[in-house]
């Protein structure tokens, strides 16, 4: 085990989508069933909430632009609302929240023995996303790994969501560290701002819609996926 004087970081709070699962194989497949679900298979309402989130549905697959990308399940919602305005905002919201819980996960890497040996290196390991806390956990039993987490957190946990730095603070609060000893592992502009703001070490992965061009900027390095973080730790 490497000596924590010596090593980059202490902690390490992961994106959950586009980071420790692929976001194209995971939610293109879900996002195109669930516009037919609530469109009724009807090609003319399909259409208009493929343009309210900006979903290509000639290639089943969000646009970059899409605000769904990083936004909260409260703001997906809003977006398909201006669609179906005759449907709530808050009826939407539950329907995507439970909808998305079962969503066909892709994980960017094996996770539980790629969770274990970080674990093993005496790193405390957190998620934050701007899904709801719900879906997070649902995703994270799902695959076996939710008892891996020191710390689980949405949007709607009460901490704020991202780009603010809120959650990442709680995060660094919870396991008992400075801030500057956590790195943000995730896979869009929010992520690495919410890491920046929160005086975090930043780290991108391009297992999600945005470009290294996007990232670099922000990030402290950029990385294919999670799979190499360890190297990086041993850099």
């Amino acid at each position: 085990m490497m000596n924590s004087a010596a090593r980059k970081v202490d902690g390490i709070l992961f994106d959950k989508d586009g980071t420790l699962f692929d976001f194209h194989a995971t939610w293109n497949v879900w996002a195109a069933d669930t516009i037919r679900d609530l469109a009724d298979g009807e090609a003319q309402v399909m259409a208009r909430i493929a343009d309210a989130i900006d979903f290509d549905l000639d290639v089943s697959s969000f646009r970059p632009t899409s605000p769904v990308i990083a936004g909260t399940n409260r703001e997906a919602a809003e977006c398909v609302a201006s669609a179906l305005p005759g449907r709530s905002t808050d009826e939407i919201e539950h329907f995507l929240m439970v909808t998305s819980a079962n969503a066909p996960l892709a994980p960017a890497v094996p996770l539980a023995p790629y969770l274990a040996d970080l674990a093993a290196r005496g790193l405390a390991l957190g998620v934050m996303t701007n899904d709801s806390e719900y879906g997070a956990r649902s995703h994270l039993e799902s695959a076996g790994i939710a008892a891996q987490f020191d710390f689980i957190c949405g949007f709607d946990t009460g901490h704020g969501a991202k780009p603010a730095p809120g959650p990442l603070l709680a995060f660094a609060k919870h396991v008992q560290l400075a801030p500057e000893r956590c790195v943000m592992v995730g896979d869009s502009a929010h992520d690495l701002i919410a890491g920046r703001r929160a005086g975090m070490q930043t780290l991108a992965v391009l297992t999600g819609m945005a470009g290294e061009a996007e990232l670099a900027p922000l990030a402290d390095a950029v990385l294919p996926d999670i799979g190499h973080i360890p190297a990086w730790l041993g850099a």
